[in-house]
């Protein structure tokens, strides 16, 4: 403890990002929102969008689900070669025998494709509850707490592995391809997880600011890779704000790199002080040191994206009414952020959100969020094109 006390005394005022002021609100206009997911089967979670260098778009997410919360997830993906206005049939890129959850995509700057993703057992309360409430009957187990097609669906996807094999498939991986997604490696370790994976850094490294799921410690922080994503190392601690516990209050976290080299990383927040609000941090040295973090704004979890003028774009989910999505625009390299722009605010609930954004070539920007609504009742990807002024 007086190591990191030491640490974030000895860190913090060596920034010079005190507090995030407001500036103005920057004109917006959105030109157009759809639905592009084109399974309304299935429960769609927590997409990423990205652009790569030949101006191919590409959209991972988890697919192929039931609920929030299930045992069937998997990553798929979906690409467009007209900045959007299209977009191909869902592509199983990995499909691991638990669930395979959030997703990331980013292309490297040697034009190898990085898809992130991390494999959970959250389904197993759910479905130990409705075991203890279920019996065998002459058409098979029926539970009085899921309808029964569904736990015979549970129970098979659960059995298929013992406890202890279900436990060894836990991790945070990142799966390659070097062929334009055609064929895509195993499952690579990567130390960290947060839902849009890691950036691109102007010396060649890709960074990864996310949190230690299945360790003991869970710890906030940053790992790179110096070989295109091949290996993964952990690189530095994120201190904890005073007060703060990062292990239960500290979550998905997104970096970007200003023009002026400084890494911002913002993190969801769930202490008691700014809860439901997006913070931040920022390193000067290449993600050696970190200052404290600090409040931003109310939404969350947060994609940050540099444009090709230098202004950087923060968007991120609004989980109270008017329930959508919310961007925010920074002229200085992150110092100060202005008021809102409203991507979307026809939500029906809190189960929406995870927005990242990319910047077409003619300079309007296009966004993309996963969403309950009314029709289907499941959840959907849906896309939002904007230009600023």
């Amino acid at each position: 403890m007086s190591t990191r006390r030491h640490f974030i005394a000895t860190t913090s005022s060596a920034f010079a990002f005190p507090f995030i002021a407001r500036g103005a609100a920057p004109e917006a206009k959105i030109l157009d929102t759809r639905v592009i997911s084109q399974q309304p089967e299935f429960y769609h979670g927590w997409p990423t969008v990205a652009q790569r260098q030949n101006g191919e778009l590409w959209v991972t997410c988890s697919g192929g689900r039931e609920a929030h919360v299930c045992p069937f997830g998997k990553v798929v993906a979906m690409k467009s070669t007209d900045h959007g206005g299209t977009w191909s049939a869902p592509m199983t890129i990995h499909d691991g025998p638990i669930d395979d959850r959030d997703s990331g995509v980013l292309e490297t700057a040697k034009g190898t494709l990085l898809v992130t993703t991390f494999t959970s057992l959250a389904y197993e309360d759910h479905y130990k509850k409705a075991t203890a409430m279920a019996e065998l009957t002459p058409q098979g187990w029926v539970s009085k707490a899921m309808p029964a097609e569904r736990y015979a669906r549970w129970k098979a996807a659960h059995e298929k592995l013992s406890d202890a094999e279900r436990q060894a498939q836990l991790g945070e991986w990142v799966l390659r391809s070097t062929d334009g997604g055609e064929t895509w490696s195993k499952p690579i370790a990567t130390v960290v997880n947060s839902p849009h994976g890691p950036i691109q850094l102007k010396d060649g490294r890709q960074l990864y600011v996310g949190k230690q799921l299945w360790t003991g410690d869970k710890k906030i922080g940053v790992s790179e890779s110096k070989d295109d994503g091949l290996t993964w190392q952990w690189l530095a601690d994120i201190p904890t704000r005073q007060g703060d516990d990062a292990v239960k209050g500290y979550h998905e976290l997104h970096a970007v790199e200003a023009a002026d080299g400084t890494l911002i990383a913002q993190i969801r927040n769930h202490n008691e002080a700014d809860k439901g609000w997006t913070l931040q941090t920022e390193s000067t040295d290449g993600g050696k040191t970190w200052s404290q973090p600090h409040p931003i704004c109310y939404g969350l979890p947060s994609h940050l994206l540099r444009l090709r003028d230098g202004r950087l774009v923060m968007s991120y989910g609004h989980r109270r009414k008017p329930f959508g999505n919310e961007a925010r625009i920074s002229s200085d390299n992150g110092k100060t952020w202005g008021e809102p722009v409203t991507l979307s605010g026809d939500g029906i609930g809190g189960d929406l959100g995870y927005p990242s954004t990319v910047e077409l070539p003619d300079g309007t920007l296009l966004t993309v969020w996963y969403e309950t609504m009314r029709e289907p009742k499941l959840a959907v990807l849906r896309q939002a094109t904007w230009r600023l002024s």
